[in-house]
């Protein structure tokens, strides 16, 4: 039996006005025998730090000569975000577009994301699954986000392994914030209107890498390659809670000092009307803002960011479908 391949792609995303190219490096391994191809990206959002982590692991782990078929892994997707340990695009880079995560299939003649997730495509395209890695706040419960109603990509979310899974709807059925936000041109969604299940783990936290989340990962993106019969072996068999993504998004309504509720920790099931805590005003001491859930659910994210302007986000609560 042979062992199986290992090799990687330097590709030009795009060019900046310089005519510097924009690279990444892309990483394929191949089986020795047929099977389906797993697309794995990392750090379209630069400050997203823990799924490049979890690539740079997976490389370390993948058992090449077991392998069939093959997975094509981009540990940075964004090397502009990434140099800036960053969220968006300079607007003097892409004032259309500051959003990687927003333009999703590209467009080879468009603004500079577009373009780079254009030539990204190309690859994404001759997958047949989807795991695009993410990170989130800093108090986050760990959790897979999928499309309501497509079950292989459901199976994906359960192989992941996180005990917290959302579902969330998309187009026509999908909630006012999914089309201000822009959510259609998410990679998770073209792939799913392209007929390829894309799951999006959401591996909480940003700009430091956490061992247990980073080991985690790992094993979830092995046994998602389980999942897919591309490394042997079953997949464990699991019970996640499943709640609906992007309904129970918390902001500030003044801005001050934020004092979460001490007691409070993410994953805990709360009621509507729980406090999670409080803006003052920093000088006057006024209590601006008694912050409550309006729903009940999983309290899955919860800001620990002490300064707060009108309008960020200070939790979110997920409504529990399936139990």
């Amino acid at each position: 039996m042979s062992d199986g391949t290992h090799t990687t792609e330097q590709v030009t995303l795009a060019r900046l006005p310089s005519g510097v190219a924009l690279t990444t490096t892309i990483h394929i391994y191949r089986g020795d025998e047929p099977g389906p191809t797993l697309y794995v990206q990392a750090a379209q959002h630069g400050r997203e730090v823990n799924g490049t982590e979890v690539l740079r692991r997976f490389h370390e782990r993948v058992p090449l000569e077991s392998l069939s078929g093959a997975v094509i892994a981009v540990p940075v997707a964004n090397p502009l975000t990434f140099d800036r340990v960053s969220y968006t695009t300079p607007e003097q880079l892409d004032s259309v577009n500051p959003n990687m995560n927003r333009v999703w299939p590209g467009d080879c003649g468009g603004s500079l994301h577009q373009r780079m997730a254009a030539r990204l495509w190309e690859y994404v395209t001759a997958a047949d699954a989807v795991v695009d890695l993410h990170t989130g706040s800093p108090d986050m419960l760990p959790h897979v986000v999928y499309r309501e109603g497509d079950e292989r990509a459901r199976s994906l979310a359960d192989a992941f392994g996180t005990e917290l899974l959302l579902s969330e709807r998309t187009g026509e059925d999908a909630p006012d914030e999914w089309h201000r936000r822009g959510f259609g041109g998410k990679l998770r969604v073209a792939a799913a209107e392209a007929g390829i299940p894309s799951i999006t783990p959401e591996l909480a936290h940003n700009k430091q890498i956490l061992e247990a989340v980073v080991t985690d990962g790992v094993d979830g993106l092995l046994d998602v390659c389980q999942a897919l019969d591309l490394l042997p072996g079953d997949v464990p068999e699991r019970d996640p809670v499943v709640a609906r993504n992007h309904l129970g998004q918390v902001t500030a309504d003044a801005s001050g000092l934020f004092r979460p509720a001490p007691a409070l920790e993410v994953g805990e099931s709360v009621t509507e009307g729980t406090t999670f805590g409080t803006v003052y005003h920093p000088t006057t001491y006024e209590p601006l803002q008694e912050a409550r859930t309006d729903r009940d659910g999983i309290l899955y994210a919860l800001t620990r960011e002490a300064t707060v302007t009108a309008g960020d986000q200070l939790a979110s609560v997920a409504p529990v479908r399936e139990e």
